[in-house]
């Protein structure tokens, strides 16, 4: 009995003090600046509510930057992600904002260099044979050319921004095979779109960990809200407006995306 009351005793303590210092590393980024790089899924392309001011950015007051910073108020908010953005993007243009003082960094990045637009474009217009080896030829891009590109992008917040805590979050599966959906590709091409969205993130997740950087992995909380599930977070092909297809709705930044990035950052 002494035992376990011993064991119980210093099982609560080290429970406490995860809370506490869970507790201070969020303390501590809502009081450094905070700044949000990347693509098309952290700008929040598909939520809707786009600030004007970002034009063809579409920066989303209900993306999980903007969300995270309403919650948190943190000393200063930078949000420069943008849609379309590739690697060379976020070197050239977003990186302004990052300095001495940032404290958390997010970044969603590589599914625009990795060809994501033309991979869907090719599935959705193409037979089931041409859109195996287009997804093919991206996933040798990920695996061949990628890990460099993200090197550099990495090593550059870390030159501009050393003391910042940097979050690198991934992409969400597309489908739920042998879901509700009818109609549109077949399992052969979701199951190998999904294929890559795993490959993309194991190779992000090792160059992130390299790095020292956390990486968020949105694929459990994704999960039963995949295309097909009948509660989906991501648009379809829309072709009414085709630049949110296959994009996080509003309820994707808000249930898939903000809760990954809370508990890394």
């Amino acid at each position: 009995m002494r035992r376990f009351r011993i064991t119980a005793y210093v099982t609560s303590i080290l429970f406490a003090a995860g809370v506490a210092l869970t507790g201070a590393s969020a303390a501590q980024a809502a009081a450094t600046g905070y700044v949000a790089l990347g693509d098309s899924y952290s700008s929040g392309v598909g939520a809707g509510s786009y600030d004007s001011s970002s034009g063809s950015c579409k920066r989303s007051t209900k993306a999980y930057p903007a969300l995270w910073a309403a919650s948190h108020s943190p000393s200063s908010f930078s949000f420069t992600a943008c849609s379309g953005a590739r690697t060379g993007d976020v070197l050239s243009g977003q990186m302004g904002p990052l300095n001495s003082g940032t404290g958390l960094v997010s970044l969603s990045i590589g599914g625009n260099d990795a060809g994501f637009a033309d991979v869907m474009t090719t599935c959705v217009l193409q037979s089931e044979s041409t859109c195996v080896a287009r997804v093919n030829e991206a996933k040798a891009y990920v695996q061949n050319t990628l890990p460099g590109q993200l090197d550099s992008v990495y090593s550059a917040i870390t030159a501009r921004a050393p003391a910042a805590h940097v979050v690198v979050l991934g992409y969400p599966r597309f489908y739920q095979l042998n879901g509700s959906c009818i109609a549109g590709l077949t399992e052969t091409e979701r199951a190998a779109i999904n294929g890559a969205a795993d490959l993309i993130n194991s190779t992000t997740a090792k160059r992130a960990a390299d790095h020292g950087f956390t990486f968020g992995d949105v694929t459990s909380t994704f999960t039963g809200h995949e295309i097909c599930s009948g509660s989906a977070w991501l648009h379809s092909v829309n072709w009414l407006d085709p630049s949110v297809s296959y994009h996080p709705t509003a309820a994707g930044q808000s249930g898939g995306y903000l809760p990954v990035f809370s508990a890394a950052s």
